[in-house]
């Protein structure tokens, strides 16, 4: 197999060179002139060779070309800065050094809720109506507010303009009973358009190994029927109508629902994996919003948002266990199969109204306010049973073009929160142009974040090899951030090269630390006798600290990418016990990552279009506090396109690869952590289907944008 790829990556590389030698005298295609444009670092349109701050894409076409299976694949394969790991409650994601909490998820600019145990569910987003994602590194706590302290991924969705009616069905099926179904159905007629989106996700699950970790055990386990990754379905339908009664006014209204079942086997050891229930999410969402252009230059826009993530066990079993009757707690509680008990229920809602304006002497003014409430319900895990939080903010930024190579961008939010009182966040970057091929970038910033609801308020016992207790502490303080980087990027022709170098100071950070068993608290301790108690703590300072690396090359025909991350972090915590700093590791890091890329499209007949890549990622040991380290490892896969035009309005397209081409597989026993969870090599592959009737409606601006310059 190794030699099959070194034959693919040398036939890329003479498809490249021979398309080199086709542009004859150095001659650059005009359309590689051309940028994507971005929105997500200022908020504001730029086109991304200009953006003011520095932002990764990963483009439609790279999407396309990758084929990857959910959200957490395309981000883990296809950027250096990412590391996931499937769990039951959603994706343990990290970039450069701090986990899910610190991560801000947008769609389409706008927050993703989804959030248990500090994981972000990302099968809340379909990967097949994703146009582009748009990733900012570093404190973006001004013009986002608070969790965006690690940086910001956007996921643009895809917009459909074109009048009359499009239908799309795409399934996609792969080993270990990988099944992936899409749908859409989108319709656009004079002022109205709508779009109804389903998708389908569906695992067998896998096991690496049956052997639980013998140090967490009282004998050594064998044959644990603990799942590396448990089975799972789910599901999502989602619609989205837009009303434009004028030309600059539009008008929408959105909703999903959403559900998740996680079936999860049981053993014969009571102590490690008897389960008697499966874990099930229940999801929705309902928005609207308008968007009014008031000038060629100034818009106004509105958004009001509702969304609720419930998660429940369902019995599968008769279950004795804590339980309330007619509002009142009891012990031991029957449970019958079929029946289902809550957890928690998080419901959140904001409203955010925002101005864009243009202003003399070449400057940009972008102001909003916003409201979000926090509501968390959780009868067994929460104090009192409930759980609430309340944040207003105002911000204004200011971009500046001082000269005309110089870009100046300045950002001050006030936050209120209802508990921790006021905290303003500042942030300022500038972006120095030399000639038309060097940028020259550097930020400030600063992030503020208070602490959620359940790490103030939270209890939660985890039982695998062993009992886990972990605790919130309402004793928390807000965190702070300051965020510097600086970064040099040569564009030309076919050609981009970046570096950027980061240092981010976390003060107060809260993380989850080991404590002794005697300082939790007594009714805790004698009821679930854990082996290991952990509670969330405010650490005296965390600072990380790395460089990113990418290159990127690019032809009509060919795309190479290469991109590496090194990332270094310190942490200390007062251990009130010897009266001195505490070292700890933020878990999660990894000193090396590095991911890399080659595709080759091509034309093989007017109706058909091949398309080839090859991917690559890696990542070195992985530091956790507690249960061992993640073992470094490399994933490489090979995927295939063909797309075929058919006739009377059909397009045809099939997608067929091999996911870890080398048989990678992390065999650590069950309790300790992993590097990787993936299963070994496995098959895919996909079938899609697309009816389209109708015009393409054409903008009378025509907006600077190219796909196939940002892979």
């Amino acid at each position: 197999m190794q030699k099959v790829i070194s034959h693919i990556i040398l036939f890329l590389f003479c498809a490249a060179t021979l398309q080199a030698q086709s542009t004859a005298d150095g001659a650059v295609d005009k359309k590689l002139m051309l940028h994507e444009v971005v929105v997500t670092g200022t908020g504001t349109e730029h086109p991304l060779k200009d953006a003011p701050v520095q932002t990764e894409v990963i483009s439609g076409k790279t999407l396309k070309n990758f084929a990857g299976k959910s959200v957490e694949d395309l981000l883990g394969m296809l950027t250096a800065s990412f590391d996931f790991n499937e769990g039951d409650m959603g994706s343990q994601m990290q970039m450069n050094g701090l986990g899910n909490n610190y991560i801000l998820i947008l769609i389409d600019g706008k927050r993703i809720h989804g959030d248990v145990g500090g994981e972000n569910d990302l099968g809340l987003i379909d990967p097949n109506n994703i146009e582009r994602i748009e990733i900012v590194k570093g404190a973006s706590s001004a013009l986002y507010g608070s969790d965006a302290i690690a940086g910001v991924v956007n996921i643009i969705t895809k917009k459909h303009h074109q009048q009359g009616i499009q239908l799309d069905n795409k399934t996609r099926v792969g080993s270990y009973g990988d099944l992936r179904q899409h749908n859409g159905i989108a319709f656009h007629s004079g002022k109205w358009s709508t779009y109804t989106n389903f998708q389908l996700q569906h695992t067998d699950g896998w096991q690496n190994t049956s052997v639980e970790a013998p140090a967490l055990t009282e004998f050594l386990i064998t044959d644990s029927r603990n799942k590396t990754v448990n089975r799972y379905t789910n599901w999502q339908l989602s619609e989205r109508l837009t009303y434009a009664p004028f030309k600059d006014l539009e008008f929408y209204a959105e909703g999903s629902i959403y559900r998740k079942r996680i079936y999860r086997p049981s053993g014969k050891y009571p102590s490690t994996d008897v389960t008697t229930y499966d874990f099930v999410y229940q999801n929705a969402s309902a928005s609207a919003g308008a968007k009014w252009k008031l000038n060629q230059t100034d818009v106004l826009t509105f958004d009001l948002d509702w969304n609720r993530h419930a998660y429940y066990y369902h019995f599968t079993d008769t279950t004795l266990t804590d339980g309330y009757v007619n509002g009142r707690f009891t012990n031991y509680f029957p449970y019958f199969p079929s029946q289902e008990q809550l957890q928690s229920d998080q419901q959140r809602t904001m409203a955010h109204l925002k101005g864009v304006f243009q202003l003399p002497y070449q400057q940009r003014l972008s102001a909003g306010v916003e409201w979000r409430y926090d509501w968390l319900k959780a009868p067994l895990r929460v104090d009192g049973g409930k759980a609430s939080d309340n944040t207003e903010a105002l911000y204004v930024q200011d971009e500046w073009n001082a000269l005309r190579s110089l870009n100046l961008t300045a950002g001050l939010r006030l936050n209120r929160n209802e508990q921790f009182g006021f905290r303003l966040t500042p942030k300022l970057s500038a972006m120095y142009r030399l000639g038309d091929a060097w940028r020259l970038r550097a930020t400030w910033s600063q992030g503020f974040k208070t602490p959620t609801t359940k790490e103030l308020h939270y209890c939660y016992v985890r039982q695998m090899s062993g009992t886990y207790l972990y605790l919130g502490n309402k004793s928390l303080t807000p965190q702070r951030s300051n965020y510097f980087s600086a970064g040099v990027e040569y564009t030309h022709n076919h050609l981009s090269v970046a570096v950027t170098a980061y240092h981010n100071r976390v003060k107060d950070m809260i993380a989850l630390v080991t404590i002794p068993n005697y300082d939790a608290p007594k009714d805790l301790y004698m009821q679930y006798q854990p082996i290991k108690t952990r509670q969330y703590k405010n650490l005296e300072d965390a600072k990380t600290y790395g460089v990113d690396v990418s290159m990127r090359y690019t032809l009509s025909e060919f795309a190479f990418a290469l991109n590496y991350s090194y990332l270094d972090t310190d942490a200390n915590t007062y251990d009130t016990n010897h009266e001195r700093l505490k070292h700890v590791t933020i878990d999660g890091m990894a000193h090396h990552k590095a991911n890399f890329y080659a595709t080759w499209n091509h034309p093989i007949t007017p109706a058909y279009h091949l398309g080839i890549g090859i991917y690559g990622k890696m990542s070195s040991k992985r530091y956790y506090q507690i249960n061992g380290n993640g073992k470094g490892y490399q994933i490489w896969k090979l995927a295939t396109t063909h797309d075929i035009t058919g006739k009377r309005h059909l397009s045809y397209s099939i997608e067929a690869g091999v996911d870890n081409v080398f048989n990678h597989v992390d065999r650590t026993d069950h309790g300790l952590h992993l590097g990787t969870t993936t299963p070994g090599t496995t098959l895919y592959a996909s079938f899609a289907i697309r009816f389209s009737q109708g015009v393409k409606k054409t903008a009378k601006t025509p907006v600077i944008r190219n796909d196939e310059n940002t892979d």
